[in-house]
């Protein structure tokens, strides 16, 4: 019993990926490697941003104490 077709199918595949074209490898993972850095860059700023936006949500210390009561009483 020989290679079923699929084998040579799967080994077709193959040998097109990497002898198909000149630099058609190198030119996937660089654009892996650009993907992956885009996606570390976005991860950066997203958290720069969600840190920032803490900062604003917080009330500030200069309330006076008079002020926090008439929130509570609704005055």
């Amino acid at each position: 019993m020989g290679p079923h077709w699929s084998v040579f199918l799967i080994v077709g595949i193959l040998v097109l990926v990497l002898f198909g074209g000149r630099g058609r490898i190198s030119s996937m993972m660089g654009d892996f490697a650009k993907g992956i850095t885009a996606f570390r860059k976005g991860l950066k700023d997203d958290s720069k941003d969600e840190s920032e936006g803490d900062d604003a949500s917080r009330p500030t210390a200069s309330i006076s104490a008079e002020s926090r009561e008439d929130e509570r009483t609704g005055s």
